[in-house]
């Protein structure tokens, strides 16, 4: 019954990540400590590892369609990747299940879900997302950051904090870049956030996975939900509302942060 429990719960996020685009990690990681009681580690890195996979498939379609801006993908990964191995190296040091890292990673994952959540909201008041296409000849100047350092600060900053809390990658990270990139168009944008979270939660969780911070046996059971939730949801996203749900989204999360923060 336990092992059922899992796979809908697998099944409701890919469901929500389907039909809105949020990231599965600011859903599921709070609900593997609050519903079931994972160790906060294990959720973490498990989370990890579910966010990997589930976006591969998004990635290999987008890059298909060629909506994928590599240059700022790779950008931003000459920062996260380095900070997300730093961050390891710091939690294999001081031990994954210490009760002071644990403190460490609920706090700063309750920050993410708060910052998430404010993300999550903004794109609701922003109201529908620009057209998909710009023109060849502008997406060169699109796709110039502010300054060339920047790309690399931020993915360090998203590194770090997809690491210690596997949240980050999604809400967050495209704020990040609507910033850094204000002329690309928002479903470029989107892009380039999913592509860039392979590789960052794929290192970062085979890393936790090489502290023993990876339930295997639950990771597959969440993948075996995710994967038709969100090929389910991706299908019914047309027919519902974008706004209401991203909206109760933005206020379950922004409960979730403050209950981790005061644990």
């Amino acid at each position: 019954m336990h092992d059922f429990a899992f796979i809908f719960a697998g099944f409701v996020v890919g469901l929500v990540v389907g039909l809105t685009g949020v990231g599965g990690g600011s859903l599921m990681t709070p609900l593997l400590i609050f519903v079931f009681g994972v160790k906060p580690h294990l959720a973490i890195g498990t989370d990890l590892l579910f966010a990997a996979f589930t976006k591969m498939g998004g990635t290999i379609s987008l890059a298909r369609a060629k909506v994928v801006d590599w240059k700022i993908v790779g950008q931003t990964a000459m920062g996260s990747i380095p900070a997300a191995l730093a961050t390891l190296y710091l939690l294999q040091h001081l031990g994954p299940a210490n009760p002071a890292t644990q403190a460490i990673m609920t706090t700063t994952l309750g920050l993410a879900l708060l910052l998430t959540a404010t993300a999550t909201f903004y794109k609701v008041l922003r109201g529908k997302a620009p057209p998909t296409h710009i023109a060849p000849e502008l997406l060169a100047h699109a796709t110039q950051a502010r300054h060339w350092a920047l790309p690399i600060v931020f993915g360090a900053v998203i590194g770090t904090l997809v690491t210690l809390t596997s949240v980050g990658a999604g809400a967050i990270g495209v704020i990040v870049l609507m910033l850094l990139y204000p002329a690309l168009p928002l479903p470029r944008i989107v892009a380039a956030d999913i592509a860039h979270a392979v590789p960052l939660t794929l290192v970062a969780g085979l890393g936790h996975a090489s502290i023993g911070s990876v339930d295997w046996p639950l990771l597959a059971k969440l993948l075996a939900g995710s994967l038709p939730g969100i090929w389910i949801g991706s299908h019914l996203m047309r027919r519902t509302s974008d706004r209401v749900i991203r909206s109760l989204l933005s206020l379950l999360l922004a409960y979730a942060g403050m209950k981790l923060i005061s644990i």
